[in-house]
C-alpha cells in the first residue's frame, strides 16, 4: 500500500475523493447495465453540469478565503437575460455578447466586493441581498419572458469539436487533442525529472514515475476515445474545452502565484496574514469580483445550451456549487481547498444525479440523497478533525500511510500564537 501511495502521491483528501468518484462510476455502471459509460451519456453529463463546475471553480476560492456566495445563481440569470436582450435588440455578434456578459459580471462582482471588503458587511449577508436583488432584476429586465439567442452564441454551451480529416469512426480532433495532452504530460514529467537530477535534488524512483504516467495516459486515452466515439455530430463539448482551460488557469493561479497564496493565507488566519503584509481587503474584493465573473460565464453557457434565457434560470445553482466545493475537500472555516478537488466534488454530484435519473429515481428522492451525501461528508470530516482525529478522507486513506502506526492518528498539540502565524509568514515569504 505504501507503493500505491508513492505512485499516486498528492493530498490524501483529494486522492480519496478521486477513488470515491471512480467507485461511484463503477457502481452505477453495474447498476444501470452499462448505461453510465456510454459515449452519449458521458457527453451529456459534462454538458449538463459544465456551468455548475465553472461556478465551483470560483466558489472554491471564495470559500478558501473564508466567505460564501449565495448570489451566483441570480447573477448568472441576470447576466444571461441581459446578454440575450442585447443580442436581440442591438444585433450584437456572439463574441461581443460574451464580452458584454463578462463586463456585467465584473461590475456586479465589484459591487458585492466593495460591500464585503471595504464596508465590512459579511459576504453571507451581501450575497443574500444580491440573490434577491439580481433575481428581481432578471425578472424586471426580461419581463418574466424567455428570450432566445443566436445559433452562433449557442455553440459555447451546446457545440462540439468539429469533424476533420478522414472517417476513422472517431472524432479526429478529439483524439488528436487527447494524444497531444498525454504526450505533453509525459514530456513535461521527463524534463522535470532531468532538471532535478542535474541540480542534484532527490527524485523518486523511475518506476514510480512511469507507472503513474502510464495510468494517467491510459485514463486520458480512454476518456478521449469515449468522447470521440459518440453519435455522428458529437464529440468533446466546447463547454468542456472552456472548463479545462479554466481548471488549468485557476489551478496555476491558486498554487503558483502570490495572489493565490494570499487567498489561502487570508482564509487560514486573516490577522496573521495582515501582519505578514497581505492586503486582506484587496484579496476579498478580488475573490468576490472573480466569482461574479465566473457566474456570468456560467450563465451564458447555460443560456447557450438551452438556446434561450428565462426567468427560472439559476435557481439553486449556488447550492450545487457550494456542495461540490465541500464534497471536494474544502474546509468550512476556510484556508483549505483546491480547484481540482472542487471539480472532483462536482463530478461526484453529477454522476450521482445522472445515475439516479438513469434508474428512474424521482427528483424528490434524488434531492434527499444528494442532501444526505453532502451532510454526511462534511459532518464526519468536521467531527473527526475537531476531535483531534484524522479527517474522514484521511481515515479512508489510512492504509496508505507508512507503517500505519498510532503516531499517524495522534492529535497534535494546540499551536501557540507564534506557531500559528509562522506558517502563514513562511508561505507569504516563499511566494513573494
Amino acid at each position: 500500500m505504501d507503493k500505491v501511495k508513492k505512485i499516486f502521491g498528492g493530498d490524501t483528501r483529494q486522492l480519496g475523493m478521486i477513488f470515491a468518484l471512480v467507485a461511484l462510476i463503477i457502481f452505477f455502471q453495474i447498476w444501470t447495465g452499462g448505461l453510465t459509460l456510454t459515449p452519449d451519456n458521458v457527453i451529456n453529463i459534462f454538458q449538463q453540469n459544465s456551468y455548475i463546475l465553472v461556478l465551483a471553480i470560483g466558489m472554491v476560492l471564495v470559500i478558501i478565503a473564508g466567505h460564501i456566495d449565495l448570489s451566483v445563481g441570480s447573477v448568472a440569470a441576470f447576466v444571461g437575460i441581459c446578454v440575450a436582450i442585447a443580442m436581440r435588440d442591438w444585433n450584437l455578434s456572439w463574441w461581443m455578447g460574451i464580452l458584454l456578459g463578462l463586463a456585467i459580471g465584473a461590475l456586479v462582482g465589484a459591487w458585492q466586493g466593495m460591500w464585503t471588503a471595504y464596508v465590512g458587511i459579511p459576504a453571507f449577508i451581501v450575497t443574500l441581498s444580491g440573490m434577491l436583488l439580481f433575481r428581481g432584476a432578471n425578472q424586471y429586465v426580461g419581463k418574466s419572458n424567455s428570450v432566445p439567442v443566436s445559433e452562433d452564441f449557442q455553440v459555447i454551451g451546446g457545440g462540439y469539436l468539429p469533424e476533420v480529416g478522414p472517417n476513422t469512426g472517431y472524432n479526429n480532433l478529439t483524439v488528436l487533442i487527447g494524444l497531444l495532452l498525454a504526450i505533453g504530460i509525459v514530456v513535461g514529467a521527463v524534463r522535470s525529472r532531468r532538471a532535478l537530477v542535474k541540480l542534484g535534488a532527490e527524485v523518486e524512483d523511475a518506476w514510480i514515475m512511469w507507472v503513474r504516467l502510464g495510468l494517467i495516459c491510459a485514463a486520458i486515452i480512454g476518456a478521449t476515445l469515449l468522447f470521440g466515439s459518440g453519435r455522428p455530430g458529437t464529440s468533446f463539448p466546447i463547454s468542456g474545452i472552456i472548463l479545462a482551460v479554466l481548471v488549468l488557469l485557476y489551478g496555476f493561479i491558486s498554487n503558483r502565484t502570490v495572489i493565490g497564496r494570499h487567498i489561502y493565507a487570508v482564509g487560514g488566519n486573516r490577522h496573521a496574514a495582515e501582519l505578514s503584509g497581505v492586503k486582506s481587503k484587496k484579496v476579498n474584493f478580488l475573490v468576490m469580483m472573480n466569482m461574479s465573473i465566473l457566474a456570468a460565464l456560467a450563465g451564458m453557457i447555460f443560456v447557450a445550451r438551452s438556446t434561450a434565457s428565462g426567468p427560472s434560470d439559476g435557481v439553486g445553482w449556488e447550492l450545487d456549487a457550494i456542495a461540490a466545493v465541500f464534497i471536494g475537500g474544502a474546509a468550512v472555516t476556510g484556508g483549505v481547498g483546491t480547484v481540482v478537488g472542487s471539480i472532483v466534488g462536482g463530478l461526484v454530484m453529477a454522476v450521482l444525479n445522472n445515475g439516479l435519473q438513469l434508474q428512474g429515481i424521482g427528483a424528490d428522492a434524488t434531492q434527499m440523497i444528494k442532501g444526505l451525501v453532502l451532510l454526511v461528508a462534511v459532518a464526519f470530516d468536521v467531527y473527526n478533525k475537531s476531535a483531534g482525529r484524522a479527517s474522514l478522507i484521511g481515515m479512508m486513506m489510512k492504509n496508505f500511510r507508512r507503517g500505519g502506526t498510532d503516531e499517524d492518528t495522534e492529535a497534535p498539540p494546540p499551536p501557540s500564537a507564534a506557531t500559528e502565524t509562522e506558517p502563514v509568514s513562511e508561505t507569504i515569504r516563499q511566494s513573494s
